[in-house]
């Protein structure tokens, strides 16, 4: 597992984002979500995070630029995330399906995403 902490750009704003690969979905606040359109879910999901039970009862088509990169993953709404290592606020928890699908890899070392198997396109078989 792994964790990268940085901005990531949506509808013109920077929002802090926590990259974890030990979190399967990705989540944003209600900050964030209030700038999208959001669907209600048809049934409510529990799920613990920050050490913390949420009921998931919205989600969201979460569109962003990465490091300059268009992406977009579905997205589930949560009041709140936590705090990172520093104290800061984190916006948007960016989960292992969405790194998956967008090529991005961590690199703990020095801290920083690797995004060099961002697609070009996407090939389907």
């Amino acid at each position: 597992m792994g964790r990268i902490r940085q901005f990531v750009e949506a509808r013109g704003k920077r929002y802090w984002t926590l990259f974890d690969s030990g979190s399967r979905n990705t989540y944003v606040t209600v900050e964030v979500a209030r700038r999208f359109p959001r669907v209600r879910l048809d049934k409510t999901f529990d799920v613990r995070l920050g050490g913390k039970t949420h009921k998931l009862k919205e989600g969201l088509l979460l569109k962003a630029r990465i490091e300059n990169r268009p992406i977009d993953t579905d997205a589930y709404v949560i009041n709140r995330i936590g705090k990172d290592e520093q104290g800061r606020d984190i916006q948007v928890l960016f989960g292992a399906l969405a790194m998956q699908k967008w090529g991005i890899r961590l690199d703990p070392q020095r801290e920083r995403l690797d995004m060099t198997r961002y697609p070009k396109e996407f090939l389907e078989f």
